[in-house]
């Protein structure tokens, strides 16, 4: 039986200074990073999700409820979707991408991004992947984010049926155990816990090791140990 760490959403615009951050999410990038650093050995594999926006839809609102519609936030490409700088990505072996043209909360939509993809929180503000590896202009960020997201759609990343997803990149791998921490406790950590459990997975949540959006996370914490995941 092999174990996964799941790292959910750790992305700029989740953490202070985003265009949707979750309070503490700074603090918590750096927190994984020295669990990864201790508890590596624990795991056989580590993971992180993404949000991946291309054109998500009502996904994004001018005016949202917070609810079922956001303000713009990880637009394929550009900083804002790119991994926090202070989660070090040592181990992660794989990155799964989400929500191009949808709403996605749980890592469980997220399609594995290729090779000469794997995003770096060090990447220069305006520098995007593009086909074969290279950098796009910051003019060319701006126009991805300002509209489209034909460019991030033609550069790194495109679902087709060769496409891999996290439940058979974990099957592949022989996962039966994962363990989710990441942002936020409430949305995208609850959503990957409960679809990792209706997959077939024995799941459990760092409760320490995610931050939500609602001051009060009693709620979500009760609805995932419902759905039968283990929250420590």
């Amino acid at each position: 039986m092999s174990r996964a760490l799941i790292i959910v959403d750790v992305q700029n615009d989740f953490c202070e200074g985003g265009s949707l951050p979750v309070e503490g999410g700074a603090d918590l990038a750096g927190a994984i990073s020295e669990y990864v650093d201790a508890h590596h050995g624990q795991f056989d594999h580590v993971v992180a999700t993404q949000d991946w926006h291309i054109d998500p839809g009502a996904h994004f609102s001018d005016d949202p409820d917070f609810v079922d519609s956001w303000p713009k936030h990880c637009v394929a490409g550009t900083r804002g979707a790119e991994l926090h700088p202070d989660l070090d990505t040592e181990y992660i072996q794989a990155f799964f991408r989400k929500g191009q043209y949808t709403a996605a909360y749980s890592g469980f939509e997220g399609l594995l991004a290729p090779d000469d993809a794997v995003p770096s929180g060090d990447r220069k503000p305006g520098a995007m992947p593009v086909a074969g590896g290279a950098t796009g202009s910051a003019a060319g960020a701006a126009d991805a984010e300002a509209a489209g997201s034909d460019f991030a759609a033609g550069s790194d990343f495109a679902a087709g049926e060769d496409a891999i997803g996290l439940d058979d990149w974990l099957q592949s791998h022989d996962v039966e155990e994962v363990v989710v921490v990441g942002i936020a406790t409430d949305h995208c950590v609850k959503a990957t816990a409960l679809d990792g459990v209706q997959a077939g997975y024995s799941v459990t949540v760092l409760r320490d090791l995610t931050v939500g959006v609602a001051e009060d996370l009693d709620d979500a914490v009760a609805e995932m140990e419902l759905g039968g995941v283990d929250i420590v």
